[in-house]
Parts: C-alpha cells; sequence; structure tokens
C-alpha cells in the first residue's frame, strides 16, 4: 500500500494531466445567462421621450400681452387719424374722407394683426381679440376726429352742449343719413376685422 508522500507510480513518464474545473451539479441545468431588459408592461404607459429641462418648455404666447399692445397700437393709429381729420375736414371732400376712412381702418388692422400674431402666435382668441381691437379703431378713430370737429367750430360749450344733448352724434355721423345709411361705415369695419385676424392668423402659424 503506497502513502500520500510516496511518488505516485508514472509509467514512461507521462505529464500530468490538467484539471478540470468543477461542473454544475446534475439536474440544475446550465449556468444563467445575464440579466437583459426588462420586457414592456401590458396596461402601462411609457414616455415616448423625456421631457425637456425647465425653462425650456415651449412658448405657446402671450396673448394678454398682445391684446394690450395690440390695443395701445390702435389708440395710437386712430389718434392720428382723429388728426388728419381734424386738421384737414375744411379742404376734404367726402370722397376723400371715405378712401382715409378705409385707409386707416385697413393699416390699423394690420399693426394690430401683425403684433397679435408676433405676440399670442396660434391663439385664436386672441386672434379674435385683435379684430375687435381693429374694428373699434376704425370706428373711434372717426368719431373722435367729429368731436374735434365740434370743438374747432363751437368751442368748448358746443362740445358740452352735444355730450349733454346728444352724445351719439359722433356715431351718427359716422353711420350718415338714418334713411340711407353710409355702406363704407360698415364695409371699414368688416374690413378691419377681416385683415386683422389674417394677419394674427397667417403671422402666428408661422411663429408656432
Amino acid at each position: 500500500m503506497s502513502q500520500s508522500w510516496q511518488p505516485q507510480y508514472n509509467p514512461g513518464n507521462q505529464p500530468p494531466m490538467p484539471q478540470q474545473p468543477p461542473g454544475p451539479p446534475p439536474g440544475f441545468g446550465a449556468p444563467p445567462s445575464a440579466p437583459g431588459p426588462f420586457p414592456m408592461q401590458p396596461g402601462y404607459a411609457y414616455p415616448a421621450a423625456p421631457y425637456a429641462p425647465y425653462g425650456q418648455q415651449p412658448n405657446s404666447g402671450k396673448p394678454v400681452a398682445a391684446f394690450f399692445l395690440g390695443l395701445l397700437v390702435s389708440v395710437g393709429l386712430a389718434s392720428l387719424y382723429s388728426l388728419v381729420i381734424y386738421a384737414s375736414y375744411e379742404d376734404t371732400s367726402q370722397d376723400v374722407a371715405r378712401v382715409l376712412y378705409v385707409a386707416h381702418a385697413l393699416l390699423n388692422a394690420a399693426a394690430v394683426g401683425t403684433v397679435v400674431g408676433l405676440l399670442a402666435r396660434g391663439r385664436t382668441g386672441a386672434h379674435i381679440g385683435g379684430a375687435v381691437v381693429a374694428m373699434l379703431g376704425a370706428f373711434f378713430g372717426y368719431t373722435n376726429g367729429v368731436a374735434l370737429i365740434f370743438t374747432d367750430v363751437g368751442g368748448m360749450s358746443a362740445f358740452s352742449d352735444m355730450m349733454e344733448d346728444d352724445p351719439l352724434t359722433p356715431a351718427k355721423a359716422w353711420w350718415g343719413n338714418p334713411s340711407d345709411p353710409e355702406l363704407i361705415s360698415l364695409f371699414g369695419l368688416l374690413a378691419a376685422a377681416v385683415v386683422a385676424w389674417g394677419m394674427a392668423f397667417l403671422i402666428g402659424r408661422r411663429r408656432r
């Protein structure tokens, strides 16, 4: 019987066989593979893209600022038109007065629509508000000019009497004869509304 300290018998001086690593215990199968990504669970909404960081959210426009700035622009242009009526009413024919009225309505509408489109962008409510502002600018630009003419002809006393007796006199002058109204007056309001809304829509659509 050989002892553990005695050399083992090796006929032919064969090189020793390399030792094999121990395999898995029988009955347990192959070793587990590396874990992969978890499958999508049905019924759970996954975000399609990461949210934009704070401060980089898409700008949807400023409808309140657009309204007030458009109103300021409309008041400025209407006041300028009133001064033109006051300064030239003695030498201006009726046809020229109509042309000036329509031209101011279109200019006022284009300016208001541009401001609203740049600031409010695609906000439909702001576009409608701009159209209303342009109509008011066309109307009050003319009526304020008539009030200035009353003041120039009869002084402040005539203006005070007009405001006490019939404060709608400027509006009646804008409308014309009740039995034969000036259709150009309504056309100016309609043109102002269409142009203001169209400009705001087109410019706002490009800036979305």
